[in-house]
């Protein structure tokens, strides 16, 4: 926070030095920042009486209400000598605390100069304020310093003790939103806890307009009648920066001087005004009544690039400048992304009807930007069907098959005639084809015959991958290099790549699968294309979660950050899955179940997920429902769910009336369903998993001892199961290993010398940090969200790892530095 005219920043430990002898200390900061925090604190640690008193805005008409609050008694009126007297004589050595020196009265500030010279006297003032007998008291005093706002990382604490379960990006957001706030810190903090992370910092600034009737509307309240006393060139400039939501030139805006005298904005040297918090710009802009607003906007417009000055122009009802600067922007989009983003709002403008040529742009640039429902308003806005041609409805196809309405797709293309432009002709039989293979591979086998031979001579990108589609439907040798081999349009490499991800996952490559999804992620990140990188990104996180190569913290870190975004379909359905399996596995299945429950049932991972949480959680009868004959899981997913089904049965869930046919899925997964099937095998089986998932290959493990007759081998099993399992975390599994071991008399009760920590997983030092503030295990389990069992299983592995006897040693040990070793 810039200090402006004020000194350091003021600290308890600094402020009270100052207050040995007489002298007047003052403190000043806006609404929320911490000022009566830190007067309490200051003088918590003072050594002698305290007299703490202030201002009321209700009475701040009485003569020497706020001194008279201090010392508990009447005090003599009209009279500033006599007053100062008066409390001298009752403050003596002590220390007087007047707060909100703006609300005090004049009796009030005109005594304190006189006590300033015979008494020690603390002071906290809001900025701004329209007092000027404040200002007057500036020569008589000792000190007159900025509250500092919090670091980084006291904030990041506050939101994380305030609302435990924000994921990473959420509390960043929200540290970078309050500006060091401790009250716009918690108001934000809560909201986000309430009504979830990825409303953060959307919609709320705590003006009531969202809802929220709790600390939110207090802070925002108590922001917006400070602001009432900044001159109207500041509170304009700073409603600008809120409306901007980043700096901006000060000699632009005006009033800056004003705003970095009140401690709300700083200017840097290239000139740029930037809030201290962006919290409080932005109820300022909250606060101007529709028309001002409007008014501001146009006023912004001019000083802009276009992109954003097409989004101004719009919020004040300038439609015409609106469309005329986002044609100048997308013009000079340097992405595709940007490209959209300026299209689409010009064809989204009111009274100004973009041309055909505009709307076609728009929905091919959204569909390259996976975002096929915008492509489909684009094409489809009110007075626009049958009017923009057949090349409109072989791009209405193509969002629709994107966006999974396949019979909605092949509608849409099917008026288009062979006399078409061959381009628009191209465009259907790509629809057309990619309908045939979600519905009938064999008939799309066939019509790509036909199409290869009406468009011998020119295949167009799109056409190209379809066709190189349906040869990795049928896995063709050098399906791989077709799809990797699409070149020339974005959309049609983007859902190449997206294709080849699907079909290395199906086919049980997660290694390959999880590299050429981020190779994809990071393509579309740099052509701003979010919709198709958040895409590949969770794909992604599934086969990491699912492999169990990465750590599993990590996974679930980036997962839970993943989440809190705005995510189409097939990203939020993987990212879900990949969260919960890592949350099950781990043992935080209360919060697996809940992620679950509000993700999308019919996904193949989600519903594979579910009933393997279940499982996990020891409801065998919830995870023994098989795949239908209308599942769309295939391959490894569809092969997972067998075993899943499989294993609930072996633990006691009824054998279905009506079985599927197990599929013919990925080499690991056929000899996994052919052990279940004949009671052995499983040890060949746990060799075929480790490069597709870990996971697996410990349930084979665990199989493998429950079946084998012979107690050495069914031991050593086992024991390799624990050891595998432990060393990926998964919690769950090594959990069931070691009970398996107990029924054969062996129990994992020796431990080794104390490892230096470093193989202690982040929940394991979570629980134990726990342990030693003194928590018991069913206290634990409700603050982590997980069971009992989990808790106990926690502390037993981090017993064994830094070889404490008893919970309390390792909680100890756990918590001492580490060891470095040459």
């Amino acid at each position: 926070m810039p200090t402006g005219p004020y000194g350091p920043p003021a600290t308890a430990p600094a402020l009270l030095p100052l207050l040995r002898g007489p002298g007047l200390v003052v403190v000043a900061g806006p609404p929320g920042c911490g000022r009566s925090t830190l007067l309490r604190d200051t003088a918590g640690a003072f050594p002698g009486p305290v007299f703490a008193g202030g201002g009321l805005a209700a009475l701040r008409g009485v003569p020497a209400v706020a001194l008279a609050r201090a010392v508990r008694a009447r005090l003599p009126a009209g009279d500033p000598p006599l007053l100062a007297e008066a409390v001298r004589s009752r403050v003596r050595g002590g220390l007087l605390v007047v707060d909100d020196l703006h609300l005090a009265d004049a009796d009030t500030l005109a005594a304190l100069p006189l006590l300033a010279a015979h008494c020690r006297i603390l002071a906290a003032v809001r900025t701004p304020h329209r007092q000027p007998l404040v200002d007057a008291l500036r020569p008589a005093a000792a000190l007159w310093a900025a509250v500092p706002p919090l670091s980084g990382a006291a904030a990041a604490d506050l939101v994380r003790a305030t609302a435990p379960r924000l994921p990473d990006a959420a509390v960043a957001a929200v540290v970078a939103r309050a500006g060091g706030l401790p009250a716009a810190v918690l108001a934000l903090a809560r909201h986000a806890a309430t009504h979830g992370p990825a409303t953060t910092l959307d919609g709320f600034a705590g003006t009531g307009d969202t809802g929220d009737t709790g600390d939110g509307d207090d802070v925002a309240r108590a922001v917006a009648v400070s602001l009432a006393d900044l001159d109207r060139p500041a509170r304009t400039a700073l409603a600008a920066l809120g409306l901007l939501g980043r700096p901006a030139p000060a000699a632009a805006l005006g009033g800056g001087a004003s705003l970095v005298d009140a401690g709300l904005a700083a200017i840097d040297a290239a000139g740029l005004l930037t809030p201290t918090s962006g919290y409080i710009a932005e109820v300022a802009a909250r606060i101007l009544d529709s028309d001002a607003r409007r008014a501001l906007h146009a006023r912004l417009a001019p000083l802009l690039p276009p992109a954003e000055a097409a989004r101004h122009h719009a919020a004040a009802g300038d439609t015409a400048a609106a469309y005329a600067a986002a044609m100048t922007a997308a013009a000079a989009a340097a992405t595709g992304g940007e490209r959209a983003d300026a299209l689409l709002l010009a064809c989204d403008l009111p009274g100004t009807p973009a041309t055909v040529e505009v709307r076609l742009a728009a929905a091919a640039a959204a569909l390259a930007a996976g975002r096929p429902g915008a492509a489909a308003r684009a094409v489809t806005a009110p007075g626009t069907l049958g009017v923009l041609g057949v090349e409109a409805d072989t791009v209405r196809g193509e969002a629709l098959l994107q966006a999974g309405d396949v019979a909605g797709a092949r509608a849409a293309v099917q008026p288009v005639p062979d006399a078409a432009p061959p381009a628009v002709v191209a465009a259907r039989d790509r629809v057309l084809l990619l309908c045939d293979l979600h519905t009938d591979p064999p008939a799309a086998t066939a019509r790509a015959a036909a199409v290869e031979a009406r468009h011998r001579a020119d295949v167009p990108p799109g056409l190209a991958a379809a066709l190189a589609a349906v040869r990795a439907a049928r896995r063709a040798p050098g399906w791989e290099h077709d799809l990797q081999a699409v070149a020339g349009d974005a959309l049609a490499v983007r859902w190449s790549a997206w294709l080849l991800v699907t079909h290395l996952i199906t086919d049980g490559r997660l290694t390959d699968a999880a590299g050429a999804a981020r190779a994809a992620a990071a393509a579309c990140a740099a052509d701003l294309a979010y919709a198709w990188q958040t895409r590949f990104a969770a794909a992604a996180l599934f086969c990491d979660a699912l492999h169990a190569g990465a750590p599993l913290d990590e996974v679930l870190r980036r997962a839970a950050d993943l989440a809190d975004r705005s995510l189409p379909g097939d990203a939020r359905a993987h990212t879900a899955a990949a969260a919960a399996l890592v949350e099950a596995d781990t043992g935080q299945l209360t919060a697996a179940r809940a992620r679950l429950a509000a993700a999308d049932p019919a996904a193949p991972a989600v519903a594979w997920v579910a009933r393997e949480a279940a499982w996990l959680d020891g409801q065998p009868a919830q995870a023994g429902t098989p795949p239908t004959a209308t599942s769309t899981a295939s391959g490894l997913l569809a092969g997972l769910l067998h075993i899943t089904a499989r294993w609930a049965q072996h633990d006691g869930a009824p054998a279905p009336a009506h079985p599927v046919t197990a599929p013919d899925g990925p080499e690991p997964v056929r000899l996994t369903l052919h052990a279940w099937r004949t009671g052995s095998g499983f040890a060949a089986a746990a060799h075929a998993w480790p490069g597709t998932a870990r996971r697996e290959q410990v349930r084979c493990l665990l199989a493998e001892g429950d079946h084998q007759a012979d107690p050495a081998a069914a031991v050593a099993a086992l024991t390799a199961a624990e050891s595998l399992a432990e060393t990926a975390g998964l919690v769950v599994l090594a959990g069931r290993a070691r009970r398996a071991l107990r029924r054969h008399r062996v129990h994992r009760d020796v431990r080794g010398a104390r490892t230096d920590g470093m193989s202690l997983t982040d929940r394991e030092h979570e629980v134990l940090a726990l342990v030693a503030q003194g928590n018991p295990t069913r206290r634990i389990a409700g603050q982590l969200g997980v069971s009992t069992e989990t808790v106990e299983t926690h502390i037993r592995a981090g017993m064994r790892k830094l070889g404490a006897r008893t919970r309390t040693e390792a909680a100890a040990r756990a918590a001492l530095p580490l060891v470095v070793r040459p």
